[in-house]
């Protein structure tokens, strides 16, 4: 993929994490089945918490909040993408040269 077609994916993906907070209060789909279920205090605390309950520190307005703590996994993840789609394309180049 050029340049410009990851741009276009990267705005893409900021422009679903900027509304989706903002599409439902509920519980995302795992929790609540395991709401319904009754085996919700089962679960365990994750190992290690880099924004709790996707929102962002400091932040007094909880819709801001979790947008910003989407932005910010999403360009997380695309970054970590974009590095190993380029360390393959260069390992595909030597490989062919």
């Amino acid at each position: 993929m050029n340049k410009k077609g990851w741009l276009i994916a990267l705005l893409l993906c900021l422009a679903v994490a900027t509304v989706s907070p903002l599409a439902s209060s509920s519980p995302d789909g795992l929790e609540r089945v395991a709401e319904d279920e009754g085996f919700i205090a089962l679960a365990q605390e994750a190992p290690f918490v880099v924004i709790a309950d996707y929102i962002f520190p400091g932040i007094e307005n909880e819709a801001v909040a979790t947008i910003l703590a989407g932005w910010v996994g999403t360009v997380t993840l695309f970054g970590i993408v974009y590095g190993i789609a380029r360390l393959i394309k260069s390992k595909k180049r030597t490989l062919a040269g």
